[in-house]
C-alpha cells in the first residue's frame, strides 16, 4: 500500500487539509487592533480583550477535516481503484470548497472590516492540496488503465 506513488500524494493531501486548521488564512494588525481568521474561527483582539466568532467560519475547518477523511479513506481502498478514482473526485471537490470558502471569508473580512491584512498559510495549503489530490487520481488512473490492458492481453 504505501510503495504506491498515489498513497504518498493522498498523505500528503490530508497531511495539508489537516495542517491548514492551524495556520492563519487571513490575519490584519493595526495599532491596538488585530483581527485573524482561523479555519475554525475569526478572533478579534482588541487591547486585552479577546474575542472568538465560530460559525460560519467552522464551514472552512469542517471541508477541511472532510477532505483529510476521504484521502484516509481513499488510501484504504487500494485494491477498488474504481472508487479510489470517485473518492478522488469527491475529495477535490471538498477541498475546492474549503478553499474558496477561505478566499471568499478572507476577502470579505478584508473589505468589511477595510483592514488590507496578509494572507496567510492557511489560505494556501488547500490549493497544495487539490494539485496533490490531481496527481494522485493520475496515477490511480495509470495503475487502472494498465491492469485493464494486462488483462486484455490473457
Amino acid at each position: 500500500m504505501w510503495q504506491r506513488v498515489q498513497t504518498l500524494f493522498l498523505s500528503l493531501t490530508a497531511i495539508c487539509l489537516v495542517l491548514m486548521i492551524f495556520f492563519p488564512a487571513w490575519e490584519a494588525k493595526a495599532e491596538t487592533t488585530r483581527l485573524t481568521l482561523y479555519p475554525l474561527y475569526y478572533r478579534v483582539q482588541l487591547g486585552e480583550s479577546v474575542s472568538e466568532i465560530y460559525f460560519p467560519y467552522c464551514l472552512i475547518a469542517i471541508l477541511s477535516l472532510a477532505g483529510a477523511t476521504v484521502a484516509f479513506i481513499s488510501i484504504q481502498k487500494f485494491e477498488n481503484r474504481l472508487l479510489q478514482i470517485k473518492l478522488g473526485a469527491l475529495n477535490s471537490l471538498l477541498i475546492a470548497g474549503s478553499g474558496f470558502a477561505a478566499a471568499y471569508f478572507a476577502i470579505h473580512l478584508a473589505k468589511d472590516n477595510h483592514a488590507p491584512g496578509d494572507f496567510g498559510l492557511g489560505l494556501y495549503l488547500p490549493f497544495v492540496a487539490v494539485v496533490c489530490n490531481a496527481i494522485a487520481n493520475r496515477f490511480i488512473r495509470r495503475d487502472e488503465k494498465l491492469v485493464r490492458d494486462s488483462d486484455r492481453l490473457r
